[in-house]
């Protein structure tokens, strides 16, 4: 078994590398297609201290979490246009809060409900969940640290995390061809998607910008310090919540706020890639602590976020109803929700050509708001596990 720190970085800096080789190489990406970088990413440091090969009681790797968590929080929120997606107007904003409603409601009915089955313990997997689903991974793993979520809960969090909102993405593809008789029947005001078009003319978002080392390791430092900053002011909070669950609000804050100022411009210089790169391998030191053990309860935990998901889209369609919103707002605003920046700009692609940065748009607000309410939804459901 290896104990080394060096070679326990190698590993797990060989295991993110080769996984995202892999993901973006033209050959073999379709492997990812269903189970994605994340999850292997997470998946395979697992296997690897499962069998003995790595030490899964390393103190290396709750230090990996603990310095580099926060900076690469800040790195991702800062590249985020906050300023555009109020142009989307108040139906596109109400309905994608009424979706955000509709997980808050379900994450907590879905844990009463499944509480004997699973244990109070999960009530922690329930709220990294929940942040998940409002904003992304990025939020899930932030989460999972600030209410110190174990390992046997958080593992079977991300099987279904990656197995529900696929699923539900699927359903709400197909879907797409009952948009006519959907708007029909809800009197849907389709003048809405105009007025989305007009609002959104001009935005643009470059994916691939080049890495421009100099300023993103400007940006790193910028973000190790506001993250050291942040850490050193969270013990003085009240100590309703732990000392680093206040570190991530107060660096997510931050970075929202840095991120509507001229700061930003830095970022599309690469800051974000950055910030994903170490996300990533925070996210292998997180996955070599766990075990396949833990993945038991995974199959009831399924059923709950079906649960979930049928409380979420309750909420849409009678939000949608009182608003008169088409299928269109309905379906992007759940995908802003559960699946976040990549998958939320396809559906809205898929049911309006030309709308993807509709998508885009809202699961940006969903990402900029993921951690605070995955930590508010851990704190309900903490109270209620007793």
């Amino acid at each position: 078994m290896i104990h080394n720190y060096f070679f326990l970085i190698l590993i797990l800096l060989s295991v993110e590398a080769g996984v995202l080789y892999l993901a973006g190489h033209e050959r073999t990406k379709f492997l990812f297609k269903f189970l994605p970088s994340m999850f292997w990413i997470y998946f395979l440091p697992m296997v690897l201290s499962t069998c003995g090969l790595i030490d899964p009681k390393s103190p290396l790797y709750a230090r990996i979490t603990e310095y580099l968590l926060p900076p690469a929080l800040f790195l991702l929120l800062l590249n985020l246009d906050i300023k555009s997606v109020w142009r989307l107007g108040p139906k596109s904003l109400v309905m994608f809060f009424a979706g955000s409603i509709g997980i808050w409601l379900g994450m907590v009915i879905s844990f009463v409900v499944f509480k004997p089955l699973v244990g109070a313990q999960f009530w922690s997997g329930f709220g990294a969940l929940s942040a998940s689903w409002t904003g992304g991974s990025a939020n899930m793993i932030a989460v999972k640290e600030a209410l110190n979520a174990p390992d046997s809960v958080f593992l079977p969090m991300v099987i279904v995390d990656t197995i529900v909102p696929y699923t539900w993405m699927g359903i709400l593809v197909a879907l797409a061809s009952q948009q006519k008789k959907f708007d029909d029947f809800n009197r849907a005001d389709r003048r809405i998607l105009d007025d989305l078009a007009q609002r959104t003319r001009g935005f643009s978002k470059t994916d691939k910008q080049p890495v421009h080392w100099p300023k993103a390791v400007l940006m790193i430092g910028l973000a190790l310090i506001v993250s050291r900053c942040c850490r050193a002011l969270s013990v003085y909070l009240p100590a309703v919540l732990s000392p680093y669950a206040w570190s991530i609000i107060l660096v997510s804050t931050t970075a929202i706020v840095m991120s509507m100022t001229t700061v930003r411009r830095i970022a599309p210089t690469g800051s974000d890639k950055t910030g994903k790169w170490i996300l990533y391998f925070v996210l292998t030191s997180i996955g070599a602590r766990a075990s396949l053990s833990h993945a038991a309860t995974a199959g009831i935990l399924i059923v709950a976020g079906v649960l979930v998901i049928a409380v979420h889209f309750t909420v849409l369609l009678a939000t949608a109803r009182l608003i008169r919103a088409p299928l269109f707002l309905v379906a992007t605003a759940s995908m802003s929700n559960i699946a976040g920046l990549v998958s939320a700009p396809v559906v809205a692609e898929i049911y309006q050509p030309g709308f993807a940065c509709v998508g885009l748009l809202l699961a940006i607000l969903g990402h900029s708001l993921g951690a605070y309410e995955g930590i508010f939804i851990g704190q309900i459901c903490r109270l209620l596990a007793h």
